[in-house]
């Protein structure tokens, strides 16, 4: 039974399946084939969770030449079975893949590669915590996203940007002498879930952590990383060849520059040959980058990926940027990068934010995905819930990814969504032969991982869908909830209804009909409409929410600022008329008068306060689901979720109480 999370959903309590009271003796032994340290992780995981789902040992046995046997459960790479086994192999297993099937009166867990194998083993004990059913397995796997990435914003000082579970789990002063095992602990955790990058450092990067001093240290972390499959990268600041170099200038085209990239690229990887490359954040918010010298993205990130190329490293360059001179901030991104589709080389990625503004409750998807189709593109989407109640509220995340994953961009004819043009690039026509995905992690020093025994969920739901972007979000919800808090029924459904409400609770009493950033200055936590803090006009929710006593909303229509304009056709046909513009996106794309009449038959100024009344009551609705399961699950778990759905129903009415009043006074006037 749960208690403090530090488990989260690799505790392998005792299986409630058909298979729970046999396994042991129908199946005699596991065989896994030698090799690297990636199959002896592999070996030592099934051996562990074994043990633990079904209270007995079951005997593991490591060999070279996995040999058919009768009742027995095989795992290892398809060069190293028999003949007879490897011909049963599907054939559409590729990558790092994995086929699960059942071969007479055996089961074998395949995979071309030894990281395969690992995932197949985690998969195929996934199916053992679900309780589902084991007859006639057929399962072949493949991973949607080459690069399945979580990106912390993680500091040298042990503090995290946008961190709401204690202190960065890099202990930097004690490395590399002392390697915490919690860095085993959450390499496992990734792995599970078919994670296999891990960016260290913020984004907003410190120089220093290219110093020798630092990259012997990552070194220590990408060993205990390269058992579990997973490849480090760090973030870097543009201008290190000044403040950590020494150099007058970080100029991309100067030849001094171009050498001391090439060196530091050097000295990492005879340290870690399996670095993957750099992030980088530049041009934005302060950040160092080509601008100052007149130069651009592509001079800049290419620049890096040459120093790069010799070792296989990639550049992955955000297209994070607002400001000069743009007066509509959702537009910037797609004016800066557009015109320079096709010039960047092959090893660059530009990692695009889900939405164009900042990881807000809900935002319509990028432009840019469709927009460039000469150049690499990886997603980037945010566990961490900055702008979503942060470490109080309980918002499961995976419907919003779901959302902007399936949205048909019509870039290349209907049936063109954002999951396929950014996994299936080929049948579209677009560039790249490599996939990728990452989410600002949510994870920290506390014990349960990440805030409160749910946010795991969203480190779970990512892992999943990086890996299998057609997976449903109920589908999702209900493995992390069984794998997670056991097969009481009652629990589960009161577990799983939190999970599948609380994005739409969040959209309701946070940002109705996608009224966005309106949150408090800086910190981006509670309701601060009227808020006209900060230096620039596009940090002021003002600037986002336009009321007037007109009416309310951003106008990106075509008589506005033209945002709607960055779409394929149909696409912006249909935002940039208010009759066919979905009402989820309603007030992003539109200045919607207050007596226009909605869906619902209610005015927008009837409408507003409805809807942030009905975003309170399913906040209570939550909690009162949670009061179900009170002696069902530990005193100590169920307290723990109560404290944060009474924080939710608190903030929740805060926003009803806030914004309704503030709104309603301009459609007075």
């Amino acid at each position: 039974m749960i208690t403090n999370g530090y488990d989260l959903w690799l505790s392998f309590t005792p299986a409630q399946t058909e298979f729970s009271s046999t396994y042991p003796k129908s199946i005699k032994k596991v065989i896994c084939s030698k090799g690297s340290d990636i199959l002896k992780v592999a070996a030592d995981e099934l051996d562990r969770a074994l043990s633990l789902l079904f209270s007995e040992e079951v005997p593991v046995i490591s060999r070279d030449s996995l040999e058919y046997q009768e009742k027995t459960l095989f795992a290892g790479t398809e060069d190293s079975f028999s003949p007879e086994l490897a011909s049963a192999v599907n054939r559409n297993l590729s990558g790092d893949g994995y086929h699960i099937f059942s071969y007479k009166s055996s089961f074998v867990i395949a995979g071309k590669t030894d990281k395969g194998v690992l995932y197949g083993i985690f998969a195929f004990l996934r199916l053992l915590q679900t309780g589902k059913s084991l007859t006639c397995l057929d399962i072949c796997s493949n991973p949607a996203f080459q690069k399945r990435m979580l990106d912390h914003w993680d500091n040298l000082d042990g503090s995290i940007e946008r961190g709401y579970a204690g202190k960065s789990l890099w202990n930097w002063s004690e490395l590399p002498d002392h390697v915490d095992r919690r860095y085993t602990d959450y390499a496992r955790a990734c792995a599970s879930v078919g994670l296999n990058c891990s960016v260290l450092n913020n984004v907003n990067s410190q120089p220093y952590i290219l110093s020798d001093e630092y990259i012997e240290k990552t070194a220590a972390i990408a060993r205990v990383f390269r058992r579990y499959g997973i490849t480090v990268y760090l973030s870097v600041n543009f201008a290190s060849p000044v403040s950590l170099g020494g150099l007058k200038t970080a100029d991309p085209l100067d030849e001094d520059v171009v050498k001391w990239w090439q060196e530091k690229c050097a000295s990492i990887y005879a340290r870690i040959p399996d670095f993957g490359g750099f992030l980088v954040k530049a041009d934005c918010e302060g950040q160092a980058g080509p601008f100052e010298y007149g130069r651009n993205h592509a001079d800049g990130a290419n620049m890096l990926a040459k120093a790069l190329e010799p070792y296989g490293g990639m550049v992955i360059w955000r297209a994070f940027v607002y400001g000069h001179g743009e007066t509509d901030r959702a537009k910037k991104a797609y004016a800066d990068f557009k015109p320079l589709d096709g010039n960047f080389l092959p090893n660059v990625a530009i990692q695009v934010k889900n939405g164009p503004i900042d990881f807000q409750p809900r935002e319509p998807v990028h432009p840019l995905f469709g927009g460039m189709k000469k150049t690499t593109m990886f997603m980037e989407m945010q566990a961490a819930q900055e702008y979503l109640g942060q470490g109080n509220h309980l918002v499961f995340l995976a419907p919003m990814w779901k959302e902007i994953l399936d949205f048909d961009t019509r870039t290349c004819g209907t049936g063109s969504t954002v999951g396929k043009i950014l996994t299936r690039s080929k049948e579209y026509g677009f560039f790249g032969t490599t996939s990728g995905i990452a989410a600002v992690s949510n994870t920290g020093s506390n014990t349960d991982w990440c805030g409160s025994l749910f946010h795991p969920a969203n480190w779970y739901a990512f892992g999943r869908l990086a890996w299998d972007c057609n997976l449903s979000p109920e589908e999702i919800a209900e493995e992390w909830a069984r794998c997670t808090w056991g097969s009481n029924e009652t629990v589960l459904q009161s577990v799983m209804f939190i999970l599948l409400n609380s994005w739409n609770a969040c959209l309701d009493y946070m940002t109705p009909l996608c009224l966005h950033h309106i949150m408090r200055y800086d910190h981006h936590y509670g309701p601060d409409p009227g808020c006209t803090q900060g230096l620039r006009e596009d940090w002021k929710p003002p600037y986002y929410h336009r009321a007037d006593k007109k009416g309310l909303g951003f106008d990106r229509t075509s008589s506005g600022s033209d945002a709607v304009s960055q779409y394929s056709p149909e696409v912006a046909e249909m935002f940039g008329n208010l009759e066919t513009c979905p009402e989820k996106y309603l007030l992003w794309f539109h200045h919607v008068p207050w007596n226009y009449r909605l869906s619902s038959g209610r005015t927008l100024k009837e409408e507003l306060p409805f809807v942030y009344g009905r975003g309170v009551q399913e906040a209570v609705a939550l909690r009162n689901e949670w009061l179900k399961v009170k002696g069902l699950v530990s005193d100590e778990a169920f307290d723990a979720v109560l404290k944060k759905l009474d924080i939710q129903v608190a903030d929740a009415e805060e926003w009803r109480d806030v914004c309704v009043p503030y709104f309603l006074r301009f459609a007075e006037d």
